[in-house]
């Protein structure tokens, strides 16, 4: 074999070596399955809230909706679960595909490798047998012809060398692929498992919809009293909160308009409050509350969100759209509920059907939290984020606590979906 020759096969081998190594551990596939299995976590946490109020609501008839409401988020979440599961096994698939794939190259690889090491072996020992290396330096014309000779016989052994090196170490990394082969089916046979297992519980609980669903309709009577009176109380609450934030506007307005006012108000809020305490510019607290949109934490410490925003289809009721300014987070009987965000309290009122409510203003933005059976802030008290502001009503018919929370930019109604973060 030449030395060009030989130069270009090990080469050759080490980029394609190198090449299988860097496909087998991509970042971006490592990163996707990270993704997917923190997605996976979260899906099983929200599930287990589900449950753990499902067992904790009240199982009467009057507790039947509430019951719904909840079992059907818990649906939601399961279903988008076993996607997620087969999302899973989907990207589990193509790594074995590719995972084989290295195995396969590298098999043929160590074939080649020890094919010609073989060869070299041949060859260096028919050279040892009849001293041909010596023949080969000695038959040399002059002495530089002669050393040259001798530095290609030392480099052509220490390629010899570098060849079963390679050998060894690529067995070593055909080793360690098939481990990880193996790693990567007992992952899929797992995950098979968890995607059945969820189908099935995803089977009971849509039996036992259909069942709340038929009690709620015997009863449809009274399920649509308590819509006139939840409609009467949301238009309430909504009254509310605009002539709160309608009043703040004028204020805000009337001091823009009159700078040595607000000059001396400033002054005086600052003397009473301590350094720690000082309050940020309403341009500078809105434009870091815009720059935790999609981060903010929840109003409570867990829970799910039973009632989403904008207009939605009755569960039960035929061609009665439900509004929503906001969302309706169940959570534990009695929960604390927790300002997202720092800022000034800009009123708390009782609203019937809604008990209290209280209205934090973060600059421009207004974060609005009923459902409360105390409050335990004053208006123009300044508040940190996750700070306690109230504690939340127990509804007697279900034993079940919900926060209805709302996010304002000015008069206009947000999504908080997109402000909170998951």
């Amino acid at each position: 074999m030449s030395k060009t020759l030989f130069i270009k096969n090990l080469i050759k081998t080490v980029l394609l070596l190198c090449a299988c190594l860097l496909l087998a551990s991509a970042s971006c596939t490592a990163q996707s399955r990270k993704n997917l299995e923190s997605k996976r976590k979260q899906l099983l946490r929200d599930i287990k809230i589900a449950n753990n109020l499902l067992e904790t609501t009240t199982r009467s008839k009057a507790a039947a909706l509430n019951r719904l409401y909840t079992l059907r988020s818990q649906i939601n979440k399961r279903e988008e679960l076993i996607q997620l599961l087969n999302d899973e096994l989907t990207l589990v698939d193509s790594n074995i595909i590719r995972t084989k794939g290295v195995v396969d190259a590298l098999n043929e690889d160590i074939d080649n490798l020890e094919k010609e090491y073989g060869e070299m072996a041949r060859q260096a020992y028919r050279q040892k047998t009849n001293n041909s290396k010596l023949l080969f330096i000695f038959s040399a014309k002059e002495f530089n012809q002669a050393f040259k000779r001798w530095q290609y016989i030392k480099q052509y052994d220490r390629f010899r060398q570098k060849q079963a090196e390679l050998i060894v170490q690529t067995k070593e990394t055909l080793s360690s692929k098939i481990n990880t082969l193996d790693k990567q089916r007992q992952e899929k046979e797992l995950l098979i498992v968890e995607t059945e297992a969820q189908a099935a519980q995803l089977v009971i609980e849509k039996e036992n919809k259909n069942k709340i669903l038929k009690t709620i309709q015997k009863d449809e009577k009274r399920i649509r009293a308590d819509l006139t009176s939840k409609r009467r109380s949301h238009n309430q609450l909504n009254d509310a909160i605009e002539d709160i934030i309608r009043t703040e506007i004028a204020i805000n307005r009337k001091k823009a308009r009159n700078p040595e006012a607000r000059r001396k108000k400033n002054t005086k809020t600052t003397q009473k409050s301590k350094p720690s305490e000082s309050r940020p510019e309403a341009k500078h607290l809105s434009k870091t509350f815009t720059a935790n949109r999609g981060r903010l934490p929840w109003p409570v410490k867990k829970g799910i969100i039973t009632g989403h925003f904008g207009n939605q289809p009755h569960p039960t009721l035929k061609k009665i759209q439900i509004t929503n300014n906001g969302i309706d987070i169940q959570t534990a009987p009695g929960a604390s509920v927790r300002a997202v965000f720092n800022g000034e309290v800009s009123g708390v009122q009782f609203i019937p059907g809604f008990n209290y409510m209280a209205i934090i203003k973060h600059g421009k933005y207004y974060t609005v939290y009923s459902n409360l059976e105390e409050v335990t802030v004053n208006k123009g008290e300044w508040v940190k984020t996750n700070q306690n502001i109230g504690r939340l009503s127990i509804d007697e018919k279900s034993n079940t606590s919900e926060v209805h929370f709302e996010v304002w930019n000015g008069k206009k109604r947000m999504n908080p979906v997109r402000w909170i973060g998951r």
